[in-house]
């Protein structure tokens, strides 16, 4: 007798470890999540449900789900031009030209197909500038999944200050290469170049260090990155993969004035469709080897693509010509305050931070902080996981999705409108009050609250 067709996320299972395809898409406490379809600021399940989404597949889509400009540009070109995998096409020339125009640090710029592949080669062609052996990252900033940058993002109070792998299986060699230092903290950074300047190839930062939700960063510490890597003769790289086009078609760098020698950018320049680059200095990017006889070895089998590229050309003639972040700004700063004001009417004590499209609410209480703000990834250790990721669970009972995960961002895109920010409101509430009716969300006494990262 048959017992009927089996589950989609069951027959994932058996073929996909876990069913999903990255790590951070299996989130404890979901269920069985299949998504069907997606569009502007919605999407919906293989059960039947749609949600308003404020994960946005971590931050990429600006323009909303499905743009039909962006789908377009796509559809058009796939149709009368492939992937050859040699020469040159004109819409990457296209492209690279605007990105040239657009970032300051830009002379030059390559396309990768992810951000982790960019913030890779910019490791890479740093040592083969400077013949160094050291990089240097922040702890809460997330580079992407290779193993020189895999290590303290969001990490448990006990490991920060050493070294906290998110992988196994990387070698301790490649880990002692790396130093790990306090974010927004100046002092760390110079005594880290008196010590070791002389061996350190880069420095590489999330200007934003969004993978732990918003810190904002000091306007002295970031020109002091630029002073002592200036000073010791190392590279400075700007991993932009996501403040890049959704604060500003100039990136971060363009907001604070600092230049670095390299900048990395991810899906974002697409609306989401798989695209990265790397851009900075000439006389670094003239190191890859896409110049002939240059030692820094660059490929990718889908570097370029026909449909990605038209898709980013799209993407990037909207952002320039229609009123794209007045819109995602305007939205953004109205649900941040307005979380502010409903918290505060609640007496609960929260910190809610963020910038232009980009908020989050953090269970701890702001008024010891700098500013009102976490600036430190130390700051964020007094967050409450379990009221961070429980009221997140709970707002998928009124058709909104916030990623419950410890620390996640969330955003704002061009489809979103007031109405959805008036049921953001309305369901933040709702299931807030849940979680304190119920003394602190006691479901989740086997959830991971400490997350994990990914651009």
């Amino acid at each position: 007798m048959s017992s009927g067709p089996v589950p989609l996320a069951e027959r994932a299972r058996t073929v996909v470890p876990g069913g999903v395809n990255s790590g951070q898409r299996n989130v404890p406490g979901l269920g069985d999540l299949v998504i069907t379809g997606t569009g502007g600021a919605r999407f919906r399940t293989a059960d039947g449900r749609e949600f308003t989404d404020f994960h946005a597949a971590f931050g990429p889509p600006l323009l909303g789900h499905n743009d039909p400009d962006v789908a377009r540009a796509a559809a058009e070109t796939g149709a009368t031009l492939g992937h050859m995998g040699v020469g040159v096409t004109e819409g990457e020339v296209l492209l690279a030209e605007q990105l040239v125009e657009l970032l300051p640090s830009v002379e030059k710029v390559l396309l990768t197909s992810t951000g982790s592949e960019a913030t890779f080669h910019a490791l890479r062609v740093a040592r083969a500038a400077t013949g160094r052996r050291l990089v240097v990252k922040f702890q809460g900033c997330y580079h992407g999944w290779h193993d020189s940058v895999s290590l303290n993002v969001i990490s448990e109070p006990a490991k920060v200050g050493g070294h906290d792998p998110i992988s196994t299986g990387i070698l301790t060699e490649v880990l002692d290469s790396t130093l790990v230092l306090p974010f927004n903290d100046s002092a760390a950074v110079r005594h880290a170049f008196a010590e070791l300047g002389s061996d350190i190839a880069a420095v590489i930062v999330e200007p934003v260090p969004h993978n732990v939700g918003a810190l904002l960063p000091y306007e002295e510490f970031l020109t002091t990155l630029r002073e002592e890597t200036r000073r010791a003769g190392s590279v400075l790289v700007f991993d932009e993969v996501i403040t890049g086009f959704r604060h500003d078609l100039g990136g971060w760098q363009r907001i604070s004035g600092v230049t670095p020698d390299l900048t990395t950018l991810g899906k974002a320049i697409a609306n989401g469709a798989p695209v990265g680059a790397i851009g900075g200095r000439a006389d670094l990017m003239d190191l890859f080897s896409t110049r002939p006889g240059a030692p820094a070895f660059f490929a990718g089998t889908y570097n370029g693509h026909p449909g990605v590229v038209a898709a980013a050309l799209a993407t990037l003639r909207k952002l320039r010509e229609e009123p794209v972040h007045e819109h995602v700004f305007r939205l953004g700063e109205r649900a941040r305050t307005e979380l502010r004001e409903l918290y505060a009417r609640l007496g609960v004590p929260v910190t809610v931070a963020g910038y232009g499209s980009v908020f989050v609410t953090y269970f701890m209480d702001g008024t010891a902080l700098d500013g009102g703000v976490p600036r430190t990834y130390e700051d964020l250790l007094a967050n409450d996981a379990a009221r961070f990721v429980g009221y997140r669970r709970r707002l998928l009972d009124h058709g909104l999705f916030e990623l419950p995960l410890n620390l996640k961002r969330s955003h704002i895109s061009y489809a979103h409108t007031d109405e959805d920010v008036d049921r953001l409101l309305e369901g933040t509430e709702a299931a807030v009050k849940a979680v304190l009716a119920e003394g602190g969300a006691d479901d989740l006494a086997h959830a991971s609250t400490m997350g994990g990262a990914e651009h």
